[in-house]
C-alpha cells in the first residue's frame, strides 16, 4: 500500500499531523485499496456501466467539493491560506471536472449502459456532499482541510497503488493516469503541507484535535461508501425504477405560480 504519496514525517521522526490522521484511518484506507471496484478496474474487467455510474456521480459530487473549498477561501485567515484554497479550487474546476467529462464521453462511446448515475446524486453522494458542506458552514479552514483531504489524497494514493498493475484498457488506464500526473500529485502535496502548517500555527488543543480526527475519519468512511455505491449501482429506487421503465428523466422542478383564473 502506498502511504507516502505526498509528504513525510515531521522533524524528529514524529509523523506530520496529516500523516497521523492517515495512520489513524489506516483500516478504512486499506479497505479503499482492496475494494472490488478498483481491483476489477485494475484488471480491466469492471463492467463499463459501473464505471459510467461512478463518473456521473463524481461529476455531481465535484461542484459541492469545490464549494467546500471555496468556503475555505472565504474563511481564510492569511494570504497563504487564501492562495492555497484558490489553487485547489482552480484544480477542481479547471483540471479534474473537465477530465471527468472527457472520460464520461469516452466510456459512453464504448457503449456503457445508462444506470441512472446522471439523474441525481445517489444516497451515498448526498451523504458525502452534505457532510462536506456542513463542515464548510460550521468549521474554519483547518476543519475544511480535514474534510477535503481524504478525497484528493486517497485518489492519488490509489493511483500510485494501481500504477504497476493496471491492465491496458481504453478508458481505465487513462483515468488512473490522471491521478499520477505531476500536477495532480502536486496539488495533494500542497494540500498536506498546507494542512500541516495550519495545524502547527493553530496549536489545537485536545478538543479540536479530536474534532479534526473525527472529520477526517468521516470523510474517509464516506469515500468507502462512494465506491460501494458505484459498485452496487445504488441509486434512489424511484430514479432507478423510472429508468428501468423507460422514463428516467430527473424529477421535475416545483410548479410555478398558478395561472390567473379566466374571468
Amino acid at each position: 500500500m502506498i502511504k507516502d504519496a505526498a509528504g513525510g514525517p515531521a522533524s524528529g521522526g514524529e509523523p506530520s499531523p496529516s500523516a497521523a490522521l492517515r495512520d489513524h484511518g489506516d483500516r478504512v484506507w486499506a479497505g479503499l485499496h482492496a475494494h472490488p471496484f478498483l481491483s476489477e478496474l485494475a484488471h480491466g474487467v469492471l463492467p463499463l456501466e459501473k464505471f459510467r455510474f461512478f463518473i456521473e456521480q463524481d461529476i455531481l459530487y465535484l461542484p459541492d467539493f469545490a464549494r467546500c473549498v471555496a468556503m475555505g477561501a472565504a474563511k481564510s485567515a492569511t494570504e497563504a491560506e487564501l492562495e492555497f484554497f484558490a489553487r485547489q479550487l482552480d484544480g477542481t474546476i479547471n483540471l479534474e471536472l473537465p477530465n471527468q467529462h472527457r472520460v464520461l464521453n469516452r466510456v459512453c462511446r464504448l457503449g456503457a449502459a445508462d444506470r441512472g448515475g446522471a439523474l441525481g446524486k445517489a444516497p451515498a453522494n448526498v451523504a458525502y456532499t452534505s457532510f462536506l458542506l456542513g463542515v464548510a458552514g460550521q468549521g474554519g479552514p483547518l476543519e475544511i482541510m480535514a474534510a477535503i483531504l481524504p478525497c484528493a489524497w486517497s485518489y492519488v494514493e490509489i493511483g500510485a497503488g494501481l500504477a504497476g498493475e493496471i491492465a491496458d484498457h481504453p478508458v481505465y488506464t487513462d483515468w488512473v493516469g490522471f491521478y499520477l500526473m505531476a500536477e495532480t500529485v502536486g496539488l495533494v502535496c500542497e494540500m498536506r503541507d498546507s494542512f500541516d502548517q495550519m495545524f502547527v500555527r493553530a496549536g489545537p488543543g485536545p478538543d479540536l484535535r479530536r474534532r479534526l480526527g473525527e472529520i477526517f475519519m468521516t470523510s474517509s468512511r464516506l469515500e468507502a461508501a462512494f465506491w460501494d455505491m458505484a459498485y452496487a449501482l445504488d441509486q434512489w429506487p424511484d430514479l432507478a425504477d423510472g429508468l428501468t421503465a423507460g422514463h428516467g428523466a430527473p424529477v421535475s422542478s416545483l410548479p410555478g405560480p398558478a395561472s390567473p383564473a379566466a374571468p
